[in-house]
């Protein structure tokens, strides 16, 4: 990411809305902006394969293992604003476990890219399943969008729920119910 070429651009945006991009309060903007967004778009110089290898242990455990409340915060790439919500992340392993602080980062990951919400939720349960091989994982995100709540239709107290459910999260309905229940979500199944 070219930090000057960003700079340039908010400066153009800062004159294009009628603002001047000289004025005391918004001299340093332009790097404030560039600076911002490096850090809000992170995602993409990140691989949470890196962060799976890194991080698997042998494991005899075959019950569900759950992380939820992990928060999350991503841009909608339709508007470049915006969302936020939480991140339930459940699976079932099959000879190894992943560090349980890694399921947090591989969701920080992949929020920390222009998203959309359905996405972002099959991503974290596509790359744990392709990479973990457990008997099944299953992915919840909840999610205020700014896009929907400060524009648009401005409705402010929406949220978005969107699942990924793969193997036996996806098969069994037992096991999906008891995924749902678990992190409070019991209505979905």
């Amino acid at each position: 990411m070219n930090h000057q070429n960003i700079e340039e651009l908010v400066r153009k945006l800062l004159e294009e809305i009628g603002e001047n991009p000289n004025r005391e309060g918004l001299v340093k903007t332009p790097r404030r902006v560039a600076e911002a967004w490096a850090f809000l778009v992170r995602g993409y110089k990140q691989d949470p394969a890196e962060i799976i290898n890194g991080a698997l242990f042998e494991s005899d455990s075959n019950h569900m293992v759950i992380v939820k409340d992990i928060e999350i915060y991503s841009l909608c790439e339709h508007h470049m604003l915006p969302f936020y919500g939480r991140c339930h992340i459940g699976y079932i392993p099959r000879g190894k476990v992943v560090g349980v602080s890694k399921l947090a980062r591989i969701a920080d990951i992949y929020a920390r890219r222009l998203q959309i919400q359905e996405r972002l939720t099959h991503q974290i349960a596509r790359i744990l399943m392709d990479h973990l091989h457990p008997e099944g994982v299953g992915v919840v995100v909840e999610a205020k969008h700014l896009c929907m709540m400060m524009r648009g239709v401005e409705k402010q107290n929406s949220s978005m729920v969107t699942s990924a459910m793969l193997g036996s999260f996806h098969n069994s309905v037992a096991t999906r119910e008891e995924f749902l229940t678990l992190i409070g979500r019991r209505e979905m199944s």
